[in-house]
């Protein structure tokens, strides 16, 4: 018997009318005899009211996260009342709902009281978005007669104590999952399942990081040893681009692991950066639907490149970023700076988006988000300061207004010229290229241009994808699954 394991995101399940829709998609997925395990994110909007009701409840506004509590249970109690007929059915949910925003109250008052809602407590607060669309939606469910259990993903997902971007414990979550979960779906009762949240081992909450319900779908899909995993969310699947910057986007029929890595560390929405991870060496294909266009084939991510006889896929692009420059005749051949910058900038808490190097050692330039820059600058500053004061250093210059532009698609792999290609067509166009790095996985190129020039090089850039995608229909080019 086939079996699947599927994420609804929050706009799948942000109002009654698409949760009547998800419940359809998995009724009929069940009427072909499949066995199902259900992940459900927060309903849209949700997680961002929790991390306000946070703030409020930090800065002693009482107020304020009341009125978030109370919206929050307008959103969930609007849905029971439109999907659930029984009165019995609905009270009972009710309370459920009723229960678990009493507690969000509760911890509200306790971080106004502590002042401060630290990483555990920010973790513990916004996992009420999916304790709650999971209880809903799987009373649902059960009101339309299916067979169904609500599951909360803490009781099987075991993490380390990173709050709020924690990593799975595998062997110990493969295990509880297994033993706790596999069995019930074999007997063809379908788990309604938390997304985005795990717990440490003595059981204290955490969560996967922002859009972690991906993530964690592909955890239980590689743990439940499923077949395929589908993440449905509000797009038809990946994009050649984003159609908001070049209306010709297509959907893409099939992208590799590594494309799709690619497209989401680089400002593609339709993924979790780590989504791929627990599925590659299971070799378990993911297909991107669309939640409204359910008849729509989507996108299939699968193990294998496809072949294809032009190379570019798609083209992504990353707003709000800056660009810090290291410089100086001093750095010659001395070992040790670019690490002392990079250990800087970790302890400032921020992630390097893309890294560039001259090949004289003289100077070096790389990319991090535009909150964290000023504080990146300041922490490379003060790691440097001798350095700098024996001006081995020139500077530690910061550059806004950019963009971090990736062309990707393994067929570049191997191919000569695709570099010259793309830069030589920036050129023609007088689009200025302010540093460029590509991987050692060959998949894709990233470069940076001022911020104005985004939507004219991802338009130049996106025809060439396009050829791909026209070529591919035209030959007849299948998916390799």
């Amino acid at each position: 018997m086939a079996r699947f394991t599927m994420k609804f995101g929050g706009t799948s399940v942000g109002s009654a009318e698409a949760i009547a829709q998800v419940v359809d998609i998995v009724g009929d997925h069940l009427g072909q005899g499949r066995q199902l395990a259900v992940v459900v994110s927060a309903m849209a909007g949700v997680t961002d009211m929790l991390l306000d009701s946070a703030s409020a409840a930090a800065s002693g506004r009482q107020d304020a996260y009341m009125e978030i509590n109370a919206t929050i249970a307008a959103m969930h109690l609007a849905v029971i009342d439109a999907l659930i007929k029984s009165p019995s059915d609905r009270d009972a949910i009710r309370a459920e709902v009723n229960e678990l925003l009493k507690g969000h109250r509760e911890l509200c008052e306790a971080v106004s009281i502590l002042g401060e809602a630290t990483p555990r407590i920010s973790d513990a607060l916004v996992s009420f978005g999916e304790r709650l669309s999971s209880r809903v939606i799987a009373a649902v469910m059960a009101a339309k007669g299916l067979s169904v259990r609500q599951v909360d993903s803490n009781d099987f997902i075991v993490t380390d104590n990173v709050f709020q971007n924690a990593d799975p414990l595998w062997d110990e979550t493969e295990s509880r999952i297994v033993d706790g979960l596999l069995p019930e779906l074999e007997s063809g009762v379908t788990p309604i399942i938390t997304g985005f949240i795990g717990a440490t081992p003595d059981g204290i909450l955490t969560t996967l990081g922002r859009g972690g319900s991906d993530f964690s779908a592909a955890i239980f899909a590689a743990c439940l040893r499923s077949d395929e995993l589908i993440i449905w969310t509000d797009v038809d699947g990946v994009m050649t681009a984003d159609p908001r910057l070049d209306e010709r986007a297509r959907v893409l029929p099939y992208v590799s692991y590594q494309e799709i890595g690619e497209l989401a560390f680089y400002g593609a929405k339709v993924l979790h950066p780590k989504t791929v991870q627990p599925i590659i060496t299971r070799d378990i294909p993911l297909r991107v639907r669309n939640t409204f266009n359910p008849a729509h084939p989507g996108t299939m991510v699968g193990a294998r490149a496809q072949a294809s006889e032009t190379v570019i896929k798609a083209v992504t692009g990353i707003r709000d970023v800056s660009m810090l420059t290291v410089s100086g005749p001093g750095m010659l051949g001395v070992p040790g700076i670019a690490g002392r910058t990079f250990l800087a900038t970790a302890k400032a808490g921020a992630s390097i988006l893309m890294i560039s190097q001259a090949s004289s050692e003289q100077s070096f330039c790389f990319t991090v988000v535009d909150p964290l820059a000023q504080n990146v600058k300041e922490a490379v500053e003060a790691e440097l300061r001798r350095e700098i004061l024996h001006n081995d250093i020139d500077s530690v210059d910061l550059l806004s207004d950019i963009v971090i532009i990736t062309v990707v698609g393994a067929g570049m792999r191997g191919t000569p010229g695709i570099a010259g290609r793309v830069f030589s067509l920036l050129g023609e166009r007088s689009i200025n290229v302010l540093a460029i790095a590509q991987g050692s996985s060959e998949c894709s190129i990233s470069f940076i241009v001022a911020e104005d020039d985004l939507e004219r090089a991802v338009g130049e850039l996106h025809t060439l994808a396009l050829e791909t995608v026209e070529n591919d229909r035209a030959t007849g080019l299948a998916s390799p699954y």
